[in-house]
């Protein structure tokens, strides 16, 4: 299977999204396992979701982040 992104599989790629997803893992926690910052993890995001998914996700993202200290 080629690589998707960042010499990604396409397993790693999709437990990168679910993990991103997720109200519970932080981009750092992200970043430990794969390596990649957030900004690189958005990117994924947008290229693997639709438009409005995208743009929903990241709403949900910063509308957490301002109500907690350590979020994503």
């Amino acid at each position: 299977m080629e690589p998707i992104a960042h010499d990604l599989t396409a397993a790693e790629v999709s437990a990168i999204v679910e993990m991103a997803l997720s109200d519970h893992t932080s981009f750092a926690a992200i970043k430990q396992q794969f390596g990649l910052p957030e900004k690189e993890v958005k990117s994924l995001m947008r290229d693997q979701l639709k438009p409005g998914s995208y743009r929903a996700w990241r709403k949900r993202v910063r509308d957490f982040s301002d109500r907690r200290e350590h979020y994503k």
